[in-house]
This record gives structure tokens, C-alpha cells and sequence, in this order.
């Protein structure tokens, strides 16, 4: 999804779109629609919230999981 299609659904739901980042502003409308503010926290692919409509375009944002040390 676009930026303006974020802000406009983020306008919907009276969250002030203001300077934040597209994962900041992503966040915020989930927690406007009571979900958790999880985009771009998923580890190397891995997400159980398969009904979640940004999940698409944050499992392309997905961490890689860090290296253990030994």
C-alpha cells in the first residue's frame, strides 16, 4: 500500500499522520483498529497473524534473526 492510501485510511480512523515513518504510521492504525502495533517486528519471516492485512508488506520488511555468538 501507498503512503496515501496509509494516510488516508489513517485520516478514517483519526490518527494524525504527522511526519511519521510509513512502519510508525502503519503501527498507529493498528492500534486505532485494536490490533497489536507488531509491522516490520516479524523475525526472518515468521508471523502468526495471518488474517492481518499488512502482512504482505511487512513479512518483505521481515528482521533476519541475528547470529548467535559462541
Amino acid at each position: 500500500m501507498n503512503m496515501k492510501s496509509i494516510r488516508h485510511l489513517a485520516k478514517t480512523l483519526k490518527v494524525e499522520s504527522g511526519h511519521l515513518s510509513k512502519a510508525e504510521l502503519i503501527r498507529q492504525i493498528q492500534i486505532a483498529e485494536g490490533n497489536f502495533d507488531c509491522y516490520g517486528s516479524a523475525i526472518s519471516g515468521a508471523c502468526d497473524q495471518v488474517d492481518c492485512v499488512w502482512r504482505d508488506d511487512c513479512l518483505s520488511e521481515s528482521r533476519p534473526a541475528a547470529e548467535e555468538t559462541l
